[in-house]
């Protein structure tokens, strides 16, 4: 998952270890528990940072597992699979979007299959890092923080959806707000009071960690502009990439039993 909280240009060697050490003792866990398969799954990191393949080798190195690094169709195609998989859905389309720190992805298709996916490299902490820099954020802050948004998404034509889903930690957090369904007036009503407070103030608030307090209005911005492009209120689904990946572990391993 992408918890590396990198630049995106560059992972430094303190945070590629740490990866390691982590992805090792999950992996050891996972293997005395018994697990037949085991895989470690990278997303974004390792696309946009210049020294992502140190970080897929050390990983690999570390847990003698393999290690998929993640292009931006599987991406997009495994958060699909993930949320409408533990999600009741009685209409098709379906769209799902995963914003995550480095990137979103959006996907369209039927219960089954996602056949239109797209990935886009507008993440909550990207978007932090290049807009939101002021704790709180100022209003010019947060008007080149909504340009960016929407010149990002522009290019984006989706088949409309009967429903969408949104997955991904900015929604989850945005859940725990109360909002299980995320429309244009509660984003709206969020969004405004989560810019006015101070992160320490906002991760209270939000019953979040300082990290994800921070990026949460850039998170909860990028969920807006997707909501606004695909025009249906977005349901914050139970599943994501980890599904996805543990719903392909499974059918791997029914095939060959």
């Amino acid at each position: 998952g992408n918890g590396l909280g990198v630049e995106f240009d560059h992972v430094t060697d303190e945070k590629i270890e740490r990866s390691a050490e982590a992805a090792r003792k999950e992996v050891r866990r996972a293997r005395k528990l018994g697990a037949a398969r085991i895989e470690i799954v990278v997303t974004s990191p390792w696309r946009n940072a210049e020294n992502g393949r140190d970080l897929v080798t050390a990983l690999a190195a570390a847990t003698g597992s393999r290690v998929r690094a993640l292009s931006e169709e599987e991406e997009a195609e495994l958060g699909f699979l993930g949320a409408v998989s533990r999600t009741d859905i009685d209409q098709e389309p379906v769209a799902v979007c995963d914003v995550g720190g480095g990137s979103a992805q959006v996907a369209v298709g039927s219960r089954r299959q996602a056949s239109w996916l797209r990935s886009v490299e507008l993440g909550s902490l990207r978007l932090t890092n290049r807009c939101l820099r002021t704790d709180p954020p100022t209003r010019a802050e947060l008007d080149a923080a909504r340009a960016e948004v929407a010149e990002t998404l522009a290019p984006l034509t989706p088949p409309l959806p009967a429903v969408a889903l949104a997955t991904g930690g900015s929604a989850r957090a945005l859940r725990r707000l109360g909002l299980e369904t995320l429309d244009r007036e509660g984003l709206k009503r969020e969004l405004s009071t989560l810019t006015k407070l101070p992160t320490a103030a906002r991760a209270g608030y939000a019953k979040a960690d300082p990290q994800r307090a921070r990026t949460l209005p850039a998170g909860a911005m990028i969920l807006a502009g997707l909501q606004e492009l695909l025009r249906v209120p977005l349901r914050v689904a139970d599943g994501g990439v980890r599904e996805g990946v543990c719903l392909g572990l499974l059918q791997a391993e029914a095939a060959t039993a």
